[in-house]
């Protein structure tokens, strides 16, 4: 098991290497996914938490909705988050140990974090903890049976912690905590298994001349054959966020 340490120092040359320039496909999607549940509240007030922010660009547009306070173990990725977006707070610490404000937050945005860490239902109660009563939950994590079956995945980094679920582990893992628990996928991959045949180019092209493009790949994502699990849940005892903090 890698420690904080050697999880920190590949998380900082990651970030710089592929999320400091254009964003990939996948990221951008689940950035506008996030944002429209976000918008879809209605608010400008919010509190909102971005645990695994690294560089910050999920906390920039979530600043549009409120008050955001973005933590990641990358040192050097949150001084740079933290010159370039100074109206974002961000805080280095592991989640699990910082000193955050418990039941504080309107909405918890986590993105590719949950696959990397240790103990997935302490992190998942942990995020519980910092929401308000009421509070959501945006989730969004790697799923397993399409990355496993997609050869552009590399092998995991000996620093790196690696454990990706499917839709069905994942809500094992959230009903515990969270109530309304809805889970999607999003942006089709993968070229392995069945998903060869499926996201084959020759295929998809004999498709679209008789289904539109963004039906096809809705289709796939209905049938959780996207890239990204995205989780919503609500956390018991409150009114929702749709309501104002009083």
């Amino acid at each position: 098991m890698p420690t904080i340490q050697e999880q920190a120092s590949f998380w900082d040359a990651w970030n710089t290497r592929a999320r400091s320039g254009r964003l990939p496909a996948t990221s951008q999607r689940q950035g506008q996914v996030i944002e429209d549940v976000v918008a879809a509240l209605g608010r400008s007030d919010l509190e909102i938490i971005d645990v695994g922010c690294g560089t910050g660009w999920m906390s920039e547009r979530l600043a549009r909705h409120g008050r955001v306070l973005g933590v990641d173990i990358t040192e050097s990725t949150i001084k740079q988050a933290s010159a370039r977006l100074p109206h974002v707070r961000f805080q280095c610490a592991d989640v699990h140990d910082a000193d955050l404000p418990a039941g504080h937050f309107d909405v918890a945005v986590c993105l590719e974090v949950l696959a990397h860490v240790a103990d997935q239902p302490s992190f998942a109660r942990r995020l519980a903890e910092l929401l308000r009563p009421g509070g959501l939950l945006i989730l969004a994590t790697q799923n397993r049976p399409v990355l496993e079956r997609w050869s552009a995945v590399a092998a995991p980094d000996p620093r790196q912690i690696r454990r990706w679920v499917d839709q069905r582990e994942l809500r094992a893992l959230l009903q515990p905590c969270f109530e309304r628990v809805h889970i999607r996928s999003n942006v089709p991959v993968g070229d392995r298994g069945l998903l060869r045949l499926v996201n084959a180019p020759r295929f998809n092209s004999a498709l679209v001349r008789l289904v539109p493009p963004g039906r096809i790949d809705g289709w796939k994502e209905r049938c959780m054959l996207g890239h990204t699990l995205v989780a919503t849940g609500t956390k018991p005892g409150g009114r929702g966020v749709t309501s104002p903090r009083r």
